[in-house]
């Protein structure tokens, strides 16, 4: 293999990897998980991080199917979804919740699987991702993702003691910086594609 390609490989995962992690934003809900276990119930890390995959993965792949039938093109898509990665920076850098989620105590599906890891934000990014990069990238950066939420739900008490609530909350400001200046990128290019096929036309 070329090692131009390899090192395209390698910069896309990394990319998506990076941009997943900030969405995803699992050491960012380490103040839900605790407050979960506080009441007593008992979070499976496993099946969270299982469910959250098999949802992810078939929402990348039928996502768009489903949008072809709206008559919707991925552009377009990612466009939208772009918005919607600035609307979660935003929240993130802020502190504002602009979207509400109803989140009962406690289970590992819900709301831990779900909405936390494969929510709404996390869908929409992997369809905006498709646009960007190759789906083998993706995926790699999916599993690389889930891998690293198995530990921190499983290690939840352990990194509430290391990194304090301080810690927290500037790793969750930190990253959501980088989804503000990744949602700029991703408007901005796939918004140049669209412009370019409305002039071509």
């Amino acid at each position: 293999m070329d090692f131009a390609v390899i090192q395209d490989m390698c910069l896309q995962t990394l990319s998506a990897t990076i941009i997943l992690f900030a969405v995803i934003d699992v050491l960012g809900s380490l103040p839900v998980i605790i407050a979960i276990r506080s009441k007593g119930t008992v979070i499976n890390p496993w099946k969270a991080v299982s469910v959250a995959f098999v949802l992810l993965v078939a929402f990348m792949f039928l996502g768009q199917g489903l949008l072809s039938l709206f008559g919707v093109d991925i552009n377009s898509f990612a466009v939208a979804g772009a918005v919607v990665l600035f609307i979660i920076g935003l929240e993130m850098v802020l502190g504002t919740d602009f979207f509400k989620q109803d989140s009962p105590a406690g289970a590992s599906i819900v709301p831990i699987a779900f909405p936390l890891m494969a929510g709404p934000g996390t869908f929409t990014t992997l369809l905006t991702l498709r646009a960007e990069f190759d789906t083998v990238n993706i995926l790699i950066a999916v599993v690389l993702n889930m891998i690293f939420a198995f530990f921190v739900i499983r290690s939840a008490k352990f990194l509430e003691r290391l990194m304090g609530s301080g810690g927290i909350y500037v790793l969750k400001k930190f990253f959501g910086v980088i989804l503000l200046a990744i949602s700029v990128k991703l408007f901005t290019a796939n918004l140049a594609i669209l412009l370019s096929a409305q002039a071509a036309n």
